[in-house]
Formats: structure tokens, C-alpha cells, sequence
């Protein structure tokens, strides 16, 4: 991946208020410095990054993933160690957002507020999607240009303060499509289906995408799901249909994607919606 004009305006600024010349430089970046925001990186073969002293894993030729989530505070510093030692640090400006509140009324009550049988539930499935978002394998997917699983009007943004019944509650974290029950859903990159199942508690009919280096989609609500865990799938291969399922008010895809468990807003990895 080279080093794109835009990751060039990015870092030479950067690099020059720490007095450290541009060709000295042991990194290539591109990508969205923003909150949700993901970094497409390369560094020397055998190097070690971190992000705020936290180790990233690097791939055998060099290539690494940075996310950054919803709250992430403005600055960062990206650390690149390479193989006799040498060390250089980048200091990252990480663009804040503002998020919308979002009410949504008339869901089962049951959803918003379970009981203590639903919770030990909850809790063993969130082990499962947990699980499925810390795979590491070497699929190249995650470099591929993503497109829309499923097309139609947008309904629910990355970030925005959820408030269900009335009742505060986390963050949306993802992409909400609305779309008639039915609908086909796609792969927005190829990889391997790491989860499938038809009935979680909160998302109903749900697939996960390992896209390679830690980097997952998961599909939520969905009336069928076609995919088994392990298949290989491609881009624009469908794994299920959009539905109604889990914790919903009407028919919709919830797209979210994940580097590792930092969660990452989608919209910032495809085109506009088309029309």
C-alpha cells in the first residue's frame, strides 16, 4: 500500500514539529484520523507498534490496523520500534465528532430491561461475540475496498446516544439500513464467518465477518442467515436477509464493524449511500 497524498498531509506536519526529516520516516499510513476512524499502516518487516503504549500486531510483512473509538481523545502518539531498537514517535490529531441522541419507543419492555434468566443468557452470548472479535488470522480482506451490504435509507448513525423506552443506554455503535424484510444481505469484503446464529437475545439473526488482522463486521436483526460458521465468503456474497429481529421497532441491517473490541463507524470505510 503506498503512501497516500492524504496520509502525506496527515503525518509530514507531524514529523516536522518533532524535528524528524520525512524520508527518516519507518511508517506508510492512510486513512481517517477521526473518531471511528480507521488507519491502513505499514511499517519495516519485523518492527513493533503501539498506539499509546499499547502493542499492535503487525503482520509478517509489516502491515497493521489502527482504530480509534467513539471517544478516543484528541491526540495519540503512534510508536515504531524497529529491529536494532531504533525508535520513532508520531504524534496523531484524532478529529472529535458530535453525536446525536436517538429515542426509539414501543420496543418490548423485555429487551430493555430483562430479567434475570434473559441476563445469564445475554452474558453467554456476549462470551461468543467476544470471542469472535478477538480473532487474529492473516486474510487480506481487510484491505479490500468495502461496499453496502444491503442498500436503502439510513436510519441510525455510529455513536449517537441511544435513549430505548424512555431509558439511557450505550451508544450505537454502527449503521442502521433500513430495507423491506427479505432483503438480500451481502459481504461488504470477503473473509470467514466466524459467528452465525438466528437468534441472539439483543440482535436477533446474526453474522460476523472476520476480514483479516482483527477486523470483524457483524450483521444484526436478520430474518435468515444463510451462513455457517467457517464458510468463506467473498465480496457481494449473500449470508442472510434483512429482518426484524432481537431488540428492533421495524426491519432494518445493523451494520457495526470492529477492529479487535474498538468499535469503528462503517460509513467511514464505504461510498455515500447511493441514491
Amino acid at each position: 500500500m503506498m503512501l497516500s497524498r492524504r496520509a502525506l498531509m496527515v503525518l509530514m506536519p507531524l514529523l516536522a514539529g518533532l524535528g524528524v526529516a520525512r524520508r527518516a520516516a519507518a511508517i506508510e499510513v492512510d486513512g481517517r484520523f477521526t473518531q471511528g476512524g480507521l488507519v491502513f499502516g505499514r511499517a519495516a518487516a519485523g518492527s513493533r507498534v503501539s498506539l499509546d503504549a499499547e502493542s499492535i500486531r503487525v503482520a509478517a510483512d509489516g502491515r497493521f490496523l489502527v482504530g480509534f473509538g467513539r471517544d478516543h481523545p484528541p491526540q495519540s502518539t503512534l510508536t515504531i520500534t524497529r529491529g536494532m531498537g531504533q525508535q520513532e514517535n508520531h504524534k496523531l490529531a484524532i478529529a472529535q465528532r458530535p453525536y446525536d441522541i436517538q429515542r426509539i419507543d414501543g420496543l418490548p419492555q423485555e429487551k430493555v430491561e430483562p430479567d434475570p434468566e434473559a441476563l445469564k443468557r445475554i452474558a453467554a452470548e456476549q462470551e461468543r461475540l467476544n470471542a469472535a472479535r478477538a480473532r487474529y488470522t492473516s486474510l487480506p480482506h481487510a484491505f479490500e475496498a468495502f461496499d453496502w451490504p444491503a442498500i436503502g435509507p439510513i436510519s441510525g448513525v455510529y455513536g449517537s446516544q441511544r435513549i430505548l423506552n424512555g431509558q439511557p443506554r450505550r451508544p450505537h455503535f454502527g449503521v442502521d439500513v433500513s430495507a423491506p424484510a427479505g432483503t438480500p444481505l451481502k459481504a461488504p469484503a470477503g473473509g470467514i464467518i466466524s459467528l452465525a446464529d438466528a437468534d441472539l437475545f439483543f440482535t436477533g439473526g446474526t453474522v460476523m465477518i472476520d476480514h483479516g488482522h482483527g477486523l470483524s463486521s457483524i450483521f444484526a436483526h436478520m430474518q435468515s442467515v444463510s451462513a455457517k460458521e467457517g464458510d468463506r465468503v467473498a465480496k457481494a456474497d449473500v449470508v442472510g436477509t434483512v429482518g426484524a429481529t432481537g431488540r428492533v421497532s421495524g426491519p432494518h441491517l445493523h451494520w457495526g464493524m470492529y477492529l479487535f473490541n474498538t468499535p469503528l463507524d462503517p460509513q467511514l470505510l464505504v461510498p455515500p449511500m447511493p441514491a
